[in-house]
C-alpha cells in the first residue's frame, strides 16, 4: 500500500519510512525518571503508526522530558496495512498506542478488538468526542484529527486554455473534460480508496460503479500512487504534467502558492470531498498502557494540535486552534463531504474493491 496521505508527507516533508520490524527510539533510555511533578514515572512506552506520522522537533522531546517516558516510534506504510497488522499480531502487539487508524478501516479495528478505552483528560477531548466512530460507545478509538479528500485543478492551467473548470463528480464525465483527470488507485492508496468512498457516497449502492465506468470511458487515468498522480501526472504540482484535473486533499493548494506570490496555482473542489478522520487508541495487551494513556492526552494537547497543520497537512480535532492565514483562506474544509457509515465499510470494502477493479481496470 502506498502512503494513505502522500500530500501531508511529501508537501511538508514529515517523516522517514521506518520498516515495521524495526523502532526509532526518541530519547535517551528506558529507566524511570522523575516526571514533571516529581513523581514517578519513565519506561519505554511505543506508538504503532503510518509513515506520515511527524511532528515538529521539540515536541516529543518536550513531552519525554516532561513524562519521564522515552517515545518508539513503530511505522507502518498506511491505516490499511496498519489496521492489518494490528489485526495479525493482535495476541502479541506491536507496542502500546496507536495512531493513525481512518475512519474508512476504524470498525474492523473495533470489531478485532485491538484497541481498548482510555481515560482521555486533554480537553480537546470533548471535541473530539465529535468525531467519535458510530458504535464505539466505550471510546476506543479517539479522534486527533481529520481532512477532506478532494479532486484538485489546476486554475492556471484551465485559465490559459480558456476553459471552464468541473465544479461536480457529475461534471467529469463531460467531454470537455476527456484526458484531464487523474486519480491513484483505491486498491493501492488510502486517498484514492477515499475517493472511491466518496462515489459510494454521491451515487449510491446502484448508481457508483456506472459512474465510474463514465470516467474510464472519458479517459480516466490511474496512477499507483498519490506521488504518481500528484508529482507526475498533474499539471499544478510542478508545471509539468499533462493532467490537470487530480485527487488531492483539501488542503493541498496553499502549498502551491508560488514564490512571491499571493494566490495558489490549484484550487480544491469541495463538492467532491470525502472526509477522512484519524484515531488513535490503545492497544489491547500494551505493555504500558498507562504511557499509552498519557502519549494519547499528548496527541490532543494544545501544543500538539496546533502543530497538526504545519506538520501533518490535516486540521485538527481541538476547536481551540487558530488555524494558519492560509488555511483560513485557501484551505476550508467541506460544508457538505460525502459520507459512507463505518460499518458499511466495513462490510463492503473487498466487495467495492473488486468491482472497481473489475470496471475500471478490466
Amino acid at each position: 500500500m502506498t502512503t494513505h496521505r502522500g500530500p501531508r508527507a511529501a508537501l511538508a516533508a514529515a517523516t522517514t519510512l521506518v520498516a515495521l520490524t524495526a523502532c526509532s527510539a526518541l530519547g535517551t533510555g528506558d529507566a524511570a525518571t522523575p516526571d514533571a511533578t516529581g513523581g514517578a514515572s519513565g519506561g519505554t512506552v511505543t506508538l504503532v503508526t503510518h509513515e506520515s506520522f511527524g511532528l515538529s522537533d521539540g515536541l516529543l522531546e518536550k513531552f519525554e522530558q516532561d513524562s519521564g517516558l522515552t517515545v518508539k516510534v513503530v511505522q507502518q506504510a498506511d491505516a490499511g496495512a496498519l489496521v492489518n497488522q494490528l489485526v495479525l499480531t493482535k495476541d502479541a502487539p506491536l507496542g502500546d498506542l496507536v495512531y493513525g487508524i481512518d475512519n474508512a478501516f476504524a470498525s474492523r479495528a473495533l470489531d478485532e478488538g485491538v484497541v481498548v478505552p482510555a481515560d482521555v483528560t486533554a480537553p480537546a477531548a470533548a471535541d473530539a468526542q465529535t468525531y467519535a466512530v458510530p458504535g464505539d460507545d466505550d471510546g476506543a478509538l479517539t479522534a486527533i484529527d481529520l481532512s477532506d479528500v478532494c479532486l484538485n485543478v489546476d486554475s492556471t492551467w484551465f485559465a490559459d486554455k480558456g476553459v471552464t473548470p468541473p465544479t461536480t463528480l457529475e461534471s467529469l464525465l463531460d467531454p470537455a473534460y476527456r484526458d484531464l483527470v487523474v486519480v491513484p488507485d483505491p486498491v493501492t492508496s488510502s486517498p484514492g480508496l477515499a475517493f472511491l468512498l466518496a462515489t459510494v457516497g454521491a451515487f449510491g449502492e446502484d448508481g457508483w460503479a456506472g459512474y465510474w465506468a463514465g470516467l474510464r470511458d472519458n479517459g480516466l487515468k490511474v496512477a499507483d500512487g498519490w506521488s504518481d498522480a500528484y508529482y507526475t501526472d498533474f499539471s499544478g504540482a510542478g508545471g509539468d504534467g499533462p493532467r490537470p484535473i487530480v485527487l488531492s486533499y483539501a488542503s493541498s493548494p496553499p502549498v502551491t502558492v508560488p514564490e512571491g506570490g499571493d494566490t495558489p496555482r490549484t484550487a480544491a473542489l469541495l463538492d467532491t470531498c470525502f472526509r477522512q478522520v484519524e484515531y488513535a487508541g490503545v492497544l489491547a495487551g500494551a505493555k504500558n498502557p498507562e504511557g499509552a494513556a498519557q502519549l494519547l492526552d499528548f496527541l490532543l494537547s494544545d501544543d500538539v494540535q496546533a502543530d497538526i497543520p504545519g506538520s501533518m497537512y490535516m486540521y485538527p480535532v481541538s476547536s481551540s486552534v487558530d488555524l494558519p492565514d492560509d488555511w483560513a483562506r485557501w484551505a476550508p474544509l467541506a460544508e457538505k463531504p460525502f459520507e459512507v457509515a463505518p460499518a458499511d465499510i466495513a462490510e463492503h470494502r473487498e466487495e467495492w474493491l473488486s468491482t472497481w477493479s473489475d470496471t475500471v481496470i478490466g
